[in-house]
């Protein structure tokens, strides 16, 4: 039989279907690899030079953005998630807020696209009350690292790379560029919107922080139109936003504010992120200048609270309300101070406290499409967890895992007050969870005579489909004697029908549903509702409900917290996890399931400690092919190997979580596997979970089984 060979790097590899065998094809590809210790031919840009693991980056010069096109290796920075549709919408006239990121110069550990082990990272996850998301460092082209982008699409904000330029130096790169001919600055404006659009995330910021000569700053105003123009016609809802530094007369002179000397540039493009040291009558100033864009004006708030400036800190509230008096939007510049200076240990506490801070002056964005689905995860935690078991020991870090965050609850205190008698609170929360790395926690008290609470979790604007499947788990901390349901309110457009009870036409009406729990269902629900007819040896308990619906649009999700019937005179304290919530359309849950196809492997490499060490590793990148739109993420699990972080060791027949892909395609690094033998195999499996966060069946799956020897085999 003949045998294909097959990208390796490592050594000889080679590969067959295992249709080639008697009876009918499995689906499952073999390869054969010979042992060998040779470099493997991975991009620097794309892998870490140390572990070969994939890594985001950036492009430090002209020639390195002129010379970029795509590659087979940048699989891994494209953003799966497309962008969600929420409103209020960028389109619309109201005030926005922008949050530029600014930590410690970028590219920590967030450039490592399959996840670090570190134990305190830095994450953002109010993201119900932003609109725009800036990735900024001082590189000259800075691409957002696709965990941001996939965390920040999952909530509908919308994320822009940096381009800068700054001192001499990029005096020099403006004027190679802007100061010549149009195809020029026509071909880095090109550049730079094939990078938004292939790397699938939504337009840049230009900063432009060095004095620019007369023939430059004649063509700024013409790139950024023609930049912008571009970016319109092929990246959806693309923005392209100036930062307020360099003026009309190519002069590098801030302004704290838009101005005949800076309008040409706002003329140009999406808008302008002002420089930091306002004050209120330059607020006042732009009402006029900017006319009907006043939106389109983000002021700019520095965090750190350098130079004189209004707020900053936990004053930033100040500036944020006198920028809302005027109508405009917000650009919110190093929001990571309260990690950087209040210490990482406190990061989550003193985060929430911040942004509950400025809550009242930040609008709360609802989500405009099905399906809810989150395990509230905020893409780190200090261990892993699947269906409430503790999978995996140690610290991680991965921003594509990161959940749809609910809206955080806060009792509000003035100075000296304490807790009121009836009050609920939510935070996340590390110590449990049902799937990932954490659980929303809700704290709260129920006095006497006070029969429930409820919790708005996520606010809706959704057309409602006819037939509702919801479902929830949660588990009680000891001591807590109450009991839990999920609530729904929805709105009549006109009228509503619940069931078989229509309600009249007339104004739009708000109605809280409170769907019975499921006992038992359809069997093509199983999906859903199978994990609901029985109860966790780890405490969690499953819910599921089912709401028909007819003309209704849902409005808000809750949580309902009641006291049992038979205790109504007696202050109830409770504390209670979730670990899942979903709603989802259950006409789409008998759709047929799309199966992994091509499953291959390449760039190989092979390694040991050192030349007398035993423990050999692997190292190999997997491509598949799959309808990505269809997907949420893809589960890795390899068979003849033990996991030395799992918790409870599988043996080397189990096949066991290796690592999560958001890509087609997944980079498995150091993976400790037994020496070199005859009849040595290993397999590795792709499991899709879908876009409503269930996992596929065996048969969905992709396989491919890698047998490797020291030496080359008798091929027959």
């Amino acid at each position: 039989m003949e045998r294909e060979a097959v990208d390796g790097a490592g050594g000889e590899l080679y590969q067959k279907d295992s249709s080639d065998k008697d009876g009918p094809s499995t689906g499952i590809t073999t390869i054969y690899e010979v042992v060998r210790y040779d470099s493997t031919p991975l991009s620097v840009r794309h892998h870490d030079k140390d572990t070969t693991e994939p890594i985001s980056f950036y492009l430090s010069n002209l020639e390195e953005l002129l010379s970029w096109k795509p590659s087979s290796q940048d699989a891994f920075n494209v953003c799966m998630v497309p962008l969600a549709e929420r409103l209020p919408s960028l389109q619309s006239k109201r005030p926005r807020t922008l949050v530029c990121h600014d930590l410690m110069g970028g590219y920590l550990e967030d450039r490592f696209i399959q996840g670090s082990d570190t134990r305190q990272p830095y994450a953002f996850y109010h993201w119900q009350y932003i609109d725009i998301f800036v990735y900024f460092s001082h590189r000259m082209f800075t691409v957002p690292p696709v965990g941001w982008t996939n965390a920040a699409h999952r909530h509908g904000v919308s994320v822009l790379g940096t381009f800068i330029t700054e001192w001499d130096g990029g005096g020099q790169t403006c004027e190679r560029f802007l100061a010549g001919e149009e195809a020029t600055y026509c071909a880095v404006a090109d550049q730079l919107v094939q990078i938004a659009q292939f790397y699938q995330f939504d337009g840049w910021l230009i900063n432009i922080e060095n004095v620019l000569s007369s023939a430059s700053v004649k063509n700024a105003p013409r790139f950024l139109r023609y930049l912008t123009d571009q970016l319109h016609a092929k990246v959806p809802g693309g923005l392209i936003i100036w930062y307020d530094s360099v003026i009309q007369d190519g002069e590098l002179k801030w302004q704290n504010e838009l101005n005949e000397r800076n309008r040409i540039f706002f003329q140009s493009c999406d808008g302008i992120f002002t420089n930091y040291n306002w004050k209120e009558e330059n607020l006042e100033y732009m009402l006029s200048e900017a006319g009907d864009r006043l939106a389109d004006v983000y002021v700019g708030v520095d965090v750190f609270a350098r130079g004189e400036v209004v707020g900053g800190r936990y004053e930033t509230n100040k500036a944020l309300q006198l920028i809302r008096k005027y109508g405009m939007s917000a650009a919110i510049f190093a929001p990571g101070w309260v990690y950087e200076c209040l210490g990482k240990e406190n990061f989550l506490e003193n985060e929430n406290k911040f942004w509950s801070l400025l809550e009242e002056h930040l609008p709360t964005h609802s989500f405009c499409s099905l399906p809810i689905t989150t395990s509230f995860c905020l893409g780190f935690g200090q261990r892993r967890f699947s269906y409430g078991k503790e999978v995996d020991v140690g610290a991680w870090c991965n921003l594509s895992v990161q959940e749809m965050q609910p809206l955080f609850v806060h009792p509000k205190l003035e100075a000296g007050e304490v807790l009121p008698p009836g009050w609920v609170k939510t935070l996340s929360c590390h110590q449990d969870a049902w799937h990932g790395g954490c659980s929303l926690l809700l704290e709260g008290s129920m006095p006497p005579g006070v029969p429930g609470v409820s919790v708005r979790l996520f606010s809706l604007q959704i057309a409602a489909p006819s037939h509702l499947l919801l479902s929830m788990v949660y588990k009680l901390e000891k001591g807590s004697d109450v009991q839990v349901a999920l609530e729904l309110t929805t709105q009549d457009v006109p009228s509503c029908l619940v069931e078989k009870i229509s309600e009249p036409m007339g104004e739009p009406m708000i109605r809280t549903q409170h769907p019975p729990a499921l006992a038992d269902t359809d069997p093509s629900y199983a999906r859903v509702t199978g994990p609901c007819m029985q109860q966790s040896d780890s405490g969690w308990t499953p819910r599921c409900y089912e709401v028909k619906l007819q003309d209704c649009h849902l409005q808000d999700l809750f949580i309902h917290v009641s006291r049992p019937p038979s205790n109504p005179d007696k202050e109830i304290i409770f504390t209670c996890r979730l670990g899942e919530i979903r709603v989802v359309d259950a006409a789409g849950l008998s759709a047929p399931q799309s199966r992994v196809q091509d499953l291959r492997a390449t760039h190989v490499l092979w390694r040991r400690d050192s030349p007398e060490a035993s423990q050999l590793y692997l190292s190999l990148t997997l491509h598949w092919s799959y309808p990505l739109q269809q997907a949420r993420q893809f589960r890795i699990f390899c068979r003849g190997v033990t996991c030395h972080r799992a918790v409870a060791l599988p043996s080397v027949e189990q096949p066991h979580l290796i690592g999560l892909a958001h890509a087609a395609a997944y980079r498995v690094v150091n993976l400790a596997v037994p020496e070199a033998g005859p009849g040595r195999r290993l397999e590795f499996s792709v499991q899709p979970v879908t876009r409503d966060g269930f996992m596929t069946m065996p048969a969905q799956w992709g396989r491919i089984v890698l047998e490797y020897s020291d030496r080359t085999h008798t091929l027959v």
